[in-house]
């Protein structure tokens, strides 16, 4: 299983609006150049995850996004639910995760268990979580944008 470019980006582009944001805003044109994903991309992204309240935009000078709540109250599936049409791991499933088959459907229990471990999974990763992790990963003046 795969989950799109737009979830892995939107993940991204949270982690580097966190890493940054320290309550101010930041703009998508430095998390493009961070992260080397388009800046209309990013746009595109960016108006989903509004609607789906994980981030506030700020106009004017020094514009750009914030964080709509603390880090540690956003979780991984949230933002991905923010973005993505579905998530479930085969095409027979509708988002409820109701197999489309009918009873003609003899492995449905096993993608509806899979996506229920996925879902668990992804509900249990904080974007604090993955914050704290790119703080130990990325160098300091990478992390910094230098």
């Amino acid at each position: 299983m795969r989950l799109s470019t737009k979830a892995q980006y939107a993940v991204r582009a949270m982690v580097r609006l966190s890493l940054h944001s320290n309550g101010q805003a930041v703009a998508l044109k430095d998390i493009s150049k961070w992260e080397n994903i388009s800046l209309s991309y990013l746009e595109q992204l960016f108006v989903k995850l509004r609607r789906g309240k994980i981030v506030n935009s700020v106009r004017g000078p020094g514009g750009g996004y914030v964080l709509a709540r603390p880090a540690d109250q956003i979780q991984v599936d949230e933002i991905i639910d923010s973005v993505e049409e579905t998530l479930v791991p085969v095409s027979c499933m509708d988002e409820s995760g109701c197999c489309t088959c009918g009873s003609l459907c003899v492995t449905h229990s096993v993608w509806q268990g899979l996506a229920e471990r996925i879902r668990s999974f992804l509900a249990s990763v904080s974007l604090a979580d993955l914050t704290e992790e790119a703080k130990d990963r990325i160098p300091t003046e990478i992390r910094l944008g230098f």
